[in-house]
């Protein structure tokens, strides 16, 4: 079973300069207000861009949103198309935001 990742998770290898594959599902405004330098693909673009993401297929994801529901909708779609290793930010951009204060 893929474990989520939490935002003091995902905090800790950001500062250690960690390779990481991050994918924000929001949309371009809020991308444009707060993002945490993931590749933006809005949710409801996803399905037509998935050979975008083809390099990442047997890597790991992490997939974050506002909140974690869109994200939690993509990591399954992603898992149904073959993405191994796909975690979803817990709580999302808010816990984030709220963690951090950023």
């Amino acid at each position: 079973m893929i474990q989520d990742i939490s935002v003091i998770e995902l905090k800790r290898r950001i500062d250690t300069s960690e390779a990481l594959n991050i994918l924000d599902v929001r949309e371009q405004y809020e991308f444009d207000e707060f993002n945490l330098n993931g590749k933006l693909i809005p949710l409801g673009e996803l399905p037509g861009q998935l050979d975008e993401l083809i390099d990442w297929k047997n890597e790991e994801i992490i997939v974050h949103c506002r909140s974690g529901k869109r994200s939690a909708t993509a990591q399954q779609f992603l898992l149904q198309n073959g993405f191994t290793n796909v975690r979803n930010l817990i709580g999302g951009v808010i816990d984030w935001q709220l963690e951090f204060g950023m």
